[in-house]
């Protein structure tokens, strides 16, 4: 299936790739129903059986991530197409894609290093259909991503490799923000890494005033009342920049859906106007030592006063918590409780700290945790001991709605991890690529290897699969759709071609790349956290799987 620019060529592939969607499609509704069959229990999905079958689960959630994401890849193709935009990059990023994910739901399923998930763990067989067995044939093929690599190169101005899809008004922000991180972030970020500093007051108020922190904030808070998808292209350039600048925006997005989504009119008023324009600085604090993911088991407790709420416990993982103004803090409320219905939601006001005195605040104290990669933000236990919270900080004004109100911001921070994975490969391939192109070995640029452009063409397909997941999410949520499952897929995707991005990027730097001098070690650190925050993989996967058998 040699690609040139022949329309014919082209159609043929649109068509192939249409024509092996049903074929995926009853290949994970099988998986499905045979997943079914072995944890329902009295007709009920049991969720004892389900922890025994966990591999086969978690297999699942892998099989139908592959199967959205091929969707939509097909999907963005036939856009492109009807819009006249398909070109020879495009089609070989779909035909890769295609030929490679085909050939690993058929082979085996990377859910992680050394755990591969395959059809007979999940209870079926397959013999691929015609158009399937096509694609894996001559889909991704050593020639295929030679001459997508030979495109990458003569193209290396353009903001991404192939036409994202999006409108014009999304690719101005694109290009607005993409060169803020190359002009402040770029020459910055690896320095701020080696030093372990906190990213510059002077960035942070550069977004404040390019309106990062109100973008999707209404505009009657203060806001710009742009869409989701505007915020995952902000924070995917940002996070090319720096994952730790793209986070940034992160944090106050999380903030102001909590509000916007459990708060009281007074609270909406008080505090969205002060997160929009970056007068306030917020974080999260809602895990501690011992519960990990476990969020129903916390045990940091609030206990109702004639003035207020005092709070008492440890956190821990609290990302910025230094110099912020209001922590977005879980507690408990009903002391009798011991699961999630028991926790409440505090906009919980506290003192910026310095560098000499970082938690300057009564009844609270903290201490930084040293963390291979993420560094801008830092990350700090706290101890709270008697900690004063007003009554009329209380998320809601009612307790008790606080797990439910964390809930409901979800879509949106996996839609956002996702967009910063994103960020993070793309900042790998552009490094990795770079490099290959500059290096010279046995008298030509590495970029010349097959093996070489093998890793930088896979990785341009799987940011490019990796995205229309995510557009797609964030389209689902701009429009007023339940988009958690699709959302924890493009996370769970996102998080893994992140991590082999710049796995495969250090690897072309060789030795070179185990050098701290060289910023893709700091990529690799930074790539490394994005498996694990906002839900790690395997709870993703598990979230994933019980979602699909409901």
């Amino acid at each position: 299936m040699a690609l040139d620019q022949n329309s014919g060529v082209m159609a043929d592939l649109l068509e192939l790739t249409a024509e092996a969607m049903p074929e995926v499609e009853a290949l994970f509704s099988r998986a499905r129903e045979a997943l079914r069959g072995l944890v329902t229990v009295g007709g009920k999905v049991s969720g004892a059986a389900l922890e025994a079958h966990q591999f086969a689960a978690h297999g699942l959630a892998w099989l139908a991530t592959y199967t959205e994401s091929l969707r939509q890849l097909r999907a963005w193709a036939g856009r492109l197409e009807a819009e006249g935009r398909f070109g020879e990059m495009e089609a070989l990023i779909l035909q890769i894609g295609f030929g490679e994910y085909l050939a690993q739901i058929h082979g085996g399923l990377p859910m992680s290093q050394g755990e591969i998930a395959r059809l007979g763990d999940l209870g079926i067989s397959a013999v691929p259909g015609a158009a399937s067995h096509a694609l894996m044939a001559d889909g991704n093929t050593a020639t295929a991503r030679m001459r997508l690599v030979a495109l990458m190169r003569s193209n290396q101005g353009r903001a991404t490799f192939g036409a994202c899809g999006l409108d014009d008004e999304l690719e101005m922000i694109r290009d607005q923000f993409r060169r803020f991180s190359d002009e402040k972030v770029v020459p910055f970020a690896h320095g701020w890494h080696l030093r372990d500093e906190l990213i510059p007051m002077e960035i942070i108020e550069a977004l404040a005033e390019m309106g990062v922190f109100g973008l999707t904030i209404p505009e009657e808070f203060g806001g710009f009342g742009l869409s989701k998808a505007s915020m995952v292209v902000v924070s995917e350039e940002l996070s090319r920049g720096y994952i730790g600048v793209g986070s940034l925006g992160t944090r106050s997005e999380i903030a102001a859906e909590l509000i916007l989504c459990g708060g009281t009119d007074a609270q909406k008023a008080q505090w969205l106007p002060k997160l929009a324009s970056g007068e306030i600085l917020p974080t999260a604090v809602f895990t501690e030592p011992n519960t990990g993911s476990d969020l129903g088991a916390l045990r940091t407790r609030a206990v109702q006063g004639a003035d207020g709420w005092e709070v008492t416990g440890n956190k821990t993982w609290i990302t910025h918590a230094a110099r912020t103004h209001v922590m977005t803090l879980l507690a408990r409320t009903d002391a009798e409780s011991s699961d999630y219905k028991g926790l409440s939601m505090f906009l919980a006001e506290k003192l910026p700290g310095t560098q000499a005195e970082p938690f300057p605040t009564p009844g609270m104290t903290g201490g930084e945790i040293e963390v291979l990669g993420y560094r801008g933000m830092k990350e700090y236990e706290l101890a709270f001991d008697g900690f004063s919270v007003k009554a009329e900080n209380l998320l809601g004004g009612v307790p008790g709605q606080g797990f439910k109100q964390l809930m409901q911001t979800f879509e949106s921070a996996r839609i956002q991890t996702a967009a910063r994975a994103i960020g993070v490969a793309q900042n790998a391939l552009e490094v990795g690529m770079a490099y290959a192109e500059d290096r010279k070995q046995f008298g030509k640029s590495l970029i010349e290897f097959p093996r070489v452009a093998g890793k930088l063409a896979m990785m341009a397909v799987e940011i490019m699969i990796t995205r229309q997941l995510t557009y797609f999410s964030a389209s689902q949520k701009d429009h007023g759709k339940r988009c958690d499952l699709e959302a924890g897929m493009a996370k769970l995707l996102g998080a893994r071609v992140a991590w082999a991005a710049a796995d495969n990027a250090l690897q072309i730097h060789g030795g070179n790349g185990f050098a701290l001098e060289y910023q893709i070690s700091r990529i690799l650190c930074d790539a490394r956290i994005l498996n694990i925050f906002e839900g790690a993989a395997e709870i993703q996967a598990q979230v994933i799987a019980r979602r699909l058998l409901d």
